[in-house]
């Protein structure tokens, strides 16, 4: 199979890999790029755990054909903190005991970045919606919304 070339931006930095045509977006962060901080989790769109920021917007990588990034930007988790300093999002996640198991963690922290990138003053209604594609199995969703909301009590911005 011949390889394509893809060039695009990943969390702030150029790279250059080539993909197998049909590889997955999940796939090249994880196996080609190194970046572990996208899940796999069901493989077909419906829990979230794979979610990143392509140009700002929420995608399911493992539903992402790579070859659609070419030039665009994409933001994973490994992304937002600044060094060791961690994004406003990620010390409200831990201030509110919003992780658990933490596998779910990464989708949702990218799903909540999306939302106040949009809307920095969101209701817990908007904070509900802007989750509901994120699958989490221990936490009940309360510390989630919660965190979501306090961080944007904050002024959450990039």
């Amino acid at each position: 199979m011949t390889k394509i070339p893809l060039q695009f931006h990943h969390n702030g930095r150029d790279v250059a890999i080539f993909v197998d045509g049909g590889t997955n977006l999940l796939v090249a962060l994880r196996e080609l790029i190194g970046d572990m901080t996208p899940k796999f989790g069901c493989g077909q769109g419906g829990c979230g755990t794979c979610s990143v920021l392509v140009d700002g917007e929420l995608h399911l990588s493992c539903l992402t054909l790579a070859e659609t990034v070419a030039g665009r930007s994409v933001e994973t988790l490994d992304g937002m903190k600044q060094g060791p300093n961690l994004h406003p999002l990620q010390r409200a996640f831990a201030d509110h005991f919003a992780a658990q198991c933490g596998y779910c963690t990464p989708g949702m922290l990218m799903a909540a970045k999306a939302l106040l990138e949009r809307n920095p003053a969101p209701s817990r209604a908007d904070v509900i919606e802007a989750i509901s594609g994120n699958i989490c199995r221990c936490t009940g969703y309360e510390p989630i919304i919660n965190a979501i909301l306090a961080a944007a009590g904050g002024r959450v911005s990039a």
